[in-house]
């Protein structure tokens, strides 16, 4: 089976390490690809500029390097219809259409999707104009009684278009940038808990649970700093009430996937559900179309499934005679190396050494005209390992970060700190 990969983070580059142990797998190739990608599944021709969010030069590229099946791994692709196009040009995709990837792609439409499919999520306000926002901030007020404000971008925005603060100017403040720039926002309310990422594969009707993983948005220590994309993650979670996959399954996945279904939005792929356990029980607090990053870096090497055979059954619609998932023991912990003035001006062109090293993913990298490699964006590695158990899969991570060299660096020294030392509480 010859599989193309789309994109050029490290949840691409976490896709082509498992898809090179699948025996399945004949021939690997990942498009544009980073400097990571570039050693274990070089871009076919012309595949280092592919532009992702044209879809017809993403079919193309599949048709041209003879594709059985292309994994589509960043959302904008998705939400611009990439699996479509590709499924026209008769070949086998794994990712949602344009329509279903709204599930992302709109956070509005996902809030009607929950509502209809009787899903557990915050209660919300969508909000067009600077009026009906600040009565959405003043219904959040009441309703929650000091509780911190949540102001989302309804778009797509890379991870970081939502604030939470406690401070009502501050979240008036984002919410008029976004109207202001012609978005709209979504005014929710708070939830209390640890937050839960739990991915699942799916063929719009057969739904695969997979381990659930805890990701680290702040910037800094002690989740403190700016939102970002991620920090860092680690699965499975010790902490994790028994029954927690089962009761997503149940009361969120599987009612999502029939609802997209019932509404002929039929949903295939992965479905990534981000969950708050609080004080009055799961809540979804967003969807997302493709495996999450930094959590792909840590669920996919407990995999023991063959990922390729997988993949290709939810592609074809046969997810129902897969056989049932394996995993390995163990813990997997993945700490993001981050460039100076990440995430608001990244600096990018240093050069990087040890970025060859076990567990290290590369994400915002590249290669020189001479073969060296140097940061091309502001997440830029996520150095990533497995342990017997969490406490050692963090031990080793964080020897492998200190392997790896890049001026100016930033990362969190405390990523899965809290769960080992069994401060984490549902």
């Amino acid at each position: 089976m010859r599989v193309l990969v789309i994109g050029s983070g490290a949840r691409e580059h976490a896709l082509c390490v498992a898809l090179l142990s699948d025996p399945a797998v004949s021939a690997l190739a990942c498009a544009p690809g980073n400097a990571g990608t570039a050693r274990i599944a070089p871009p076919p021709p012309g595949g280092k500029a592919l532009p992702v969010a044209d879809p017809v030069a993403v079919a193309g590229l599949a048709r041209e390097w003879r594709a059985d099946l292309v994994v589509v791994g960043p959302e904008v692709p998705l939400v611009a219809g990439a699996a479509d196009a590709v499924r026209e040009a008769g070949i086998a995709c794994f990712g949602p259409s344009a329509e279903a990837a709204q599930l992302e792609g709109s956070k509005s439409f996902a809030k009607h999707v929950m509502t209809a499919a009787g899903v557990p999520t915050a209660r919300s306000w969508a909000v067009g104009g600077p009026a009906e926002l600040e009565t959405a901030l003043d219904e959040v007020a009441a309703l929650t009684g000091g509780a911190p404000f949540v102001v989302k971008d309804d778009g797509l925005a890379a991870g970081k278009g939502v604030v939470v603060t406690p401070d009502r100017e501050a979240a008036a403040a984002h919410g008029r940038r976004v109207l202001d720039a012609g978005g709209a926002v979504l005014v929710e309310e708070y939830l209390d808990g640890p937050e839960v990422s739990l991915f699942a594969v799916t063929d719009g009707t057969t739904v695969l649970p997979l381990v659930p993983a805890q990701d680290h948005k702040r910037r800094d220590d002690g989740d403190a700093g700016p939102n970002t994309g991620g920090m860092g993650a680690y699965a499975p979670l010790p902490w994790a009430p028994p029954g927690l996959v089962d009761e997503v399954l149940a009361t969120v996945l599987q009612p999502t996937v029939d609802e997209m279904a019932r509404r002929g939005e039929t949903f295939s792929g992965l479905l990534y559900a981000g969950l708050a356990l609080t004080s009055r029980g799961v809540r979804v607090v967003e969807f997302n179309a493709r495996f999450g990053d930094p959590e792909t870096q840590v669920v996919l090497p407990l995999l023991e499934t063959p990922l390729g055979g997988l993949l290709h059954a939810a592609a074809t619609g046969t997810l129902d005679a897969h056989p049932p998932l394996r995993w390995r023991d163990g813990a997997a912990v993945t700490v993001v190396v981050a460039a100076p003035g990440y995430p608001e001006a990244p600096r990018t062109g240093d050069p990087i050494t040890g970025a060859d090293g076990e567990g290290v993913l590369h994400a915002g990298t590249a290669l020189t005209a001479d073969g060296a490699v140097v940061s091309a964006g502001g997440r830029v590695l996520a150095v990533t390992a497995v342990g017997t158990d969490l406490a050692a899969a963090r031990r080793t991570a964080y020897e492998r970060v200190a392997g790896v060299r890049l001026a100016d660096a930033h990362w969190r020294t405390d990523i899965a700190l809290a769960a080992v030392e069994g401060r984490v509480r549902p």
